[in-house]
């Protein structure tokens, strides 16, 4: 089944030019929403892709640059649209995402909403277990390597698209991924300096073997993102805002 991917940000969490690092995923019928960091309504609105356009989101993780924009997201689905979306959460994160991200601003005692699905028909997910979540559309959630005891997730897409989110690397996944599984793109986050003390550098990924590398978009990266094209062997810089076929 082919899938269609568009960056709507591909920033490290500190770029200002190339917004947070949130996807679309087209299939033919069905649109998922990776992330929703605090660019990601700003960046939806300079697309112009109406809101329930999107039939469900998906979250990595609860920093801010990927959880931060659904606040806005729920306010716009509940008053302005009168209609709810699925978000699909790690079994992990769904008290932390509520608890720990979004409860300060959504909970209202008043008009008796107290909890994430007021908002939004919540669908809890398990890890290493491939789960269609539309027929076209299947998804794997594989636990990675970001802060220490805060669970965060990269997502294998139809077995053949590997989308890291935020992530140390893990070459051995990667490799497995590629030679056992038949994963053939990876979408991988990469620190353009600094040391690997939460994510994955370039220089580690430049490691990585040709065969692998030529597979390899990536994303996540600083806003001195230019000073390093010609710079990154065989990968290449996924770009802010067009859309990528995957068959």
């Amino acid at each position: 089944m082919s899938l269609q991917i568009q960056m709507i940000g591909t920033g490290s969490a500190f770029a200002k030019t190339y917004y947070n690092n949130n996807a679309l995923v087209y299939t033919k019928h069905f649109t998922l929403l990776i992330d929703c960091g605090a660019t990601a309504p700003r960046a939806l609105n300079e697309l112009q892709i109406p809101l329930p356009n999107i039939d469900a989101i998906l979250i990595s993780h609860i920093h801010a640059d990927h959880v931060g924009g659904l606040e806005e997201l729920a306010f716009q689905y509940m008053y302005n649209f009168k209609r709810r979306t699925k978000l699909f959460v790690p079994a992990a994160l769904e008290v932390p995402l509520w608890e720990h991200s979004l409860r300060g601003g959504l909970e209202n005692i008043a008009e008796g909403i107290h909890k994430l699905s007021d908002y939004f028909d919540v669908i809890p997910l398990p890890e290493r277990e491939p789960v269609a979540i539309h027929p076209e559309l299947t998804i794997e959630l594989l636990p990675t390597e970001h802060i220490p005891h805060k669970p965060s997730y990269g997502f294998l897409l139809n077995e053949r698209v590997y989308y890291s989110a935020d992530s140390r690397l893990n070459g051995t996944l990667l490799t497995e991924l590629f030679e056992k599984r038949g994963c053939e793109h990876f979408l991988h986050e990469c620190q353009l300096g600094g040391s690997n003390i939460v994510h994955a550098t370039l220089d580690e990924l430049l490691t990585l073997p040709e065969a692998l590398q030529r597979n390899v978009l990536l994303m996540h990266y600083g806003d001195n993102m230019t000073d390093f094209i010609g710079k990154t062997g065989w990968m290449r810089f996924i770009e802010q805002f067009k859309t990528y076929e995957f068959k």
